[in-house]
């Protein structure tokens, strides 16, 4: 299945933002955001402040894929998770399966210890969510089909050709 493949239902995303809001609570994290391997943001919960979520997702699913490629040349089959440390706040990142991630942000008034120990756990759920969304069947109707060259004028006010 390729990684565009999957898409969350309504209720799936429910789900997995009740996993990652209980995650913040036992973790003492601020944010947490569930990325697919390719940098694309799938769900995100925590504090309401402006952060550039396109941005940290895609250089964190590079980062992290960089960092796969590393443990390849040691030998393993990839590093499960990459932790950076600042002055104010630090980003742990895990994998959930492999196609997703799990991103952390957290300050100092928790412990990269105790966002590791509840990010397995939240890894562990939302990966089980997320393979329960992928097995789904996709809805088939006409707002899943590509519109036709004469829909596409129609809908564009075109007239269409007789």
């Amino acid at each position: 299945m390729r990684l565009h493949d999957t898409v969350i239902h309504e209720g799936d995303a429910e789900k997995i933002n009740a996993v990652l809001t209980t995650f913040l609570g036992e973790s003492g994290a601020t944010e947490a955001l569930l990325i697919d391997r390719s940098g694309q943001l799938l769900a995100m919960t925590g504090a309401n402040r402006a952060l550039d979520t396109a941005s940290i997702s895609a250089l964190a699913a590079g980062a992290f894929s960089s960092t796969g490629a590393l443990a390849q040349l040691l030998g393993e089959t990839e590093f499960t998770v990459l932790f950076h440390q600042g002055n104010k706040e630090s980003i742990h990142v895990s994998t959930v399966d492999d196609q997703a991630i799990l991103l952390a942000i957290f300050g100092e008034r928790t412990t990269v210890g105790m966002v590791r120990l509840f990010a397995k756990e939240a890894a562990t759920a939302v990966g089980q969510l997320l393979a329960e969304a992928r097995s789904k069947p996709r809805n088939k109707g006409a707002l899943s089909t590509p519109l036709t060259a004469d829909e596409s004028r129609t809908s564009f006010g075109e007239p269409t050709k007789s």
